[in-house]
């Protein structure tokens, strides 16, 4: 079975898929990742370049034996997907580009990159951890998902803060575009407040064999604002690959016991 590999974005963590990894476990090897410098990983230094944290995921899923795979990026994690999908081609199968966008700068962010890098030396990483996570959601501090997705943001160091907004800033995946000839899925909550539709709409346009999945009344969470439907569109998607291990577990459940 090819497994799922899911990338995290700008100061998330593996612990925050946990309703993905258990909505696809009947029919999909879901492996999570957390990145150099956040989450579990927060004790790594962060690398400042989108090609450095492709390298190390590369690197990391080869050391666990793990060489093809399916692949979903969110936010900063889309960026390094398609940077993976630009260094290893042939070890991706289908693509999902959630939350993200291919011009590294950000354009209509909630506020510039660099007014974060000046705050965040300001404000010091634990405040700029709830502060940012807080534009994740439609709700903002009120959201239901807010303090679980903050707390693992809160484990971010002010050199992580600052080598992702680099490493975001200096990135532009354009040029690539239309070489991903995988079967990818876009997927954007409509009021998401750090990549607005036109960064959505590129990649749904620039990609060939591309669909787009728009989830209503959310912002940048949208797995953790609206899992069902989130987790029903990743099913749909997979939907080949999830029949196949269902028929699969269908005939080795008949097979007579001997």
């Amino acid at each position: 079975m090819t497994p799922l590999v899911m990338v995290h974005g700008f100061m998330g963590g593996s612990r925050q898929w946990a309703e993905q990894t258990k909505a696809l476990a009947a029919c999909l090897d879901v492996v999570t990742v957390d990145l150099p410098g956040y989450g579990d990983n927060a004790d790594l230094r962060a690398p400042d370049t989108i090609t450095a944290f492709a390298t190390w995921v590369l690197d990391h899923l080869r050391a666990q034996g793990v060489d093809r795979f399916h692949l979903l990026g969110h936010s900063m994690g889309g960026m390094i997907a398609q940077e993976m999908v630009a260094l290893a081609p042939d070890r991706v199968d289908r693509l999902v580009l959630y939350g993200t966008g291919a011009t590294g700068v950000l354009p209509g962010r909630f506020e510039p990159i660099h007014i974060s890098k000046t705050r965040a030396q300001t404000d010091g990483p634990r405040r700029t951890a709830r502060r940012i996570a807080a534009t994740w959601f439609l709700d903002r501090e009120a959201a239901a998902g807010f303090e679980a997705c903050a707390a693992i943001a809160e484990r971010s160091s002010l050199q992580s803060i600052e080598a992702g907004l680099n490493a975001m800033e200096g990135w532009n995946g354009e040029p690539h575009l239309a070489a991903i000839t995988h079967p990818t899925l876009v997927i954007w909550g409509d009021h998401d407040r750090t990549y607005p539709w036109h960064q959505t709409e590129q990649l749904w346009t620039a990609i060939d064999n591309t669909s787009l999945a728009v989830i209503p009344n959310c912002a940048h969470a949208a797995h953790l604002e609206k899992p069902g439907i989130f987790n029903r569109i990743l099913q749909d998607f997979f939907e080949e690959t999830c029949a196949a291990t269902t028929r699969t577990a269908a005939l080795e459940g008949s097979a007579p016991v001997t």
